[in-house]
């Protein structure tokens, strides 16, 4: 168990509102990915379609998600690569090389609208299973080379309760001593967030963050909202 130097009286060894491994984000998704999976496999005979069993991955099917930053796309995209090992994923940065793009059943591409217009060709034609997370609704390029599309836009709702369990995992993932509770996000709280900040779970979080950075010393109950 970590000192309580920090956030003394709220039970807390970081900022459960910092950034996250890939890996926590995964862990830590409030997410279904069922959808996503069904559109683009199907369970291997006499298994169910998740939660472990094999699935096997239609070549030329892609599902893409479109929606603006900080709405769940990459949260989702991590969620797949987590349940399925064969997966690949890739982050495709702004104003900058474009990396090498894996193999992988599927592959998933994160901000797939940034692909150079050579490298989308290849990657195709190559008639890879695909999950894209984009800006740019990708899917006529995509007909074109013969894929079946699926297309979901992301961040058109946010409930209060969705809300509340993706904050306050967070916070609990963030707790120092197991044995003690941690603050919360009440519901109320979280009707409050999203009236102020609409479905950007993102900028939600990094209100947060500077929120709870700022009651570093603080000894009294930790407060969510100013």
């Amino acid at each position: 168990m970590q000192p309580a130097s920090r956030w003394p009286a709220a039970n807390l060894f970081r900022n459960p509102f910092g950034e996250l491994t890939r890996s926590e984000r995964a862990e830590l998704a409030v997410v279904s990915v069922a959808e996503i999976v069904a559109a683009i496999g199907e369970p291997t005979v006499d298994a169910p379609a998740i939660g472990g069993a094999p699935i096997t991955f239609r070549p030329r099917s892609a599902y893409q998600m479109i929606g603006e930053c900080g709405r769940g796309k990459t949260t989702r995209m991590l969620a797949i690569a987590k349940a399925f090992p064969s997966s690949s994923y890739v982050y495709l940065p702004e104003d900058q090389p474009c990396p090498t793009i894996p193999t992988g059943e599927p592959l998933l591409i994160d901000e797939a609208q940034r692909l150079p217009w050579r490298v989308r060709r290849k990657v195709f034609a190559s008639g890879a299973t695909l999950v894209l997370a984009t800006h740019q609704d990708l899917s006529s390029a995509l007909r074109r080379a013969g894929y079946t599309v699926t297309t979901e836009k992301i961040g058109l709702s946010l409930s209060v309760g969705q809300l509340a369990e993706i904050l306050n995992r967070r916070i609990a993932a963030s707790r120092r001593d197991h044995r003690q509770p941690v603050p919360r996000i009440s519901d109320e709280d979280a009707d409050a967030l999203i009236r102020r900040f609409g479905t950007d779970v993102r900028g939600i979080e990094s209100y947060l963050y500077d929120i709870v950075q700022s009651q570093v010393n603080h000894h009294g109950e930790m407060r969510f909202i100013d």
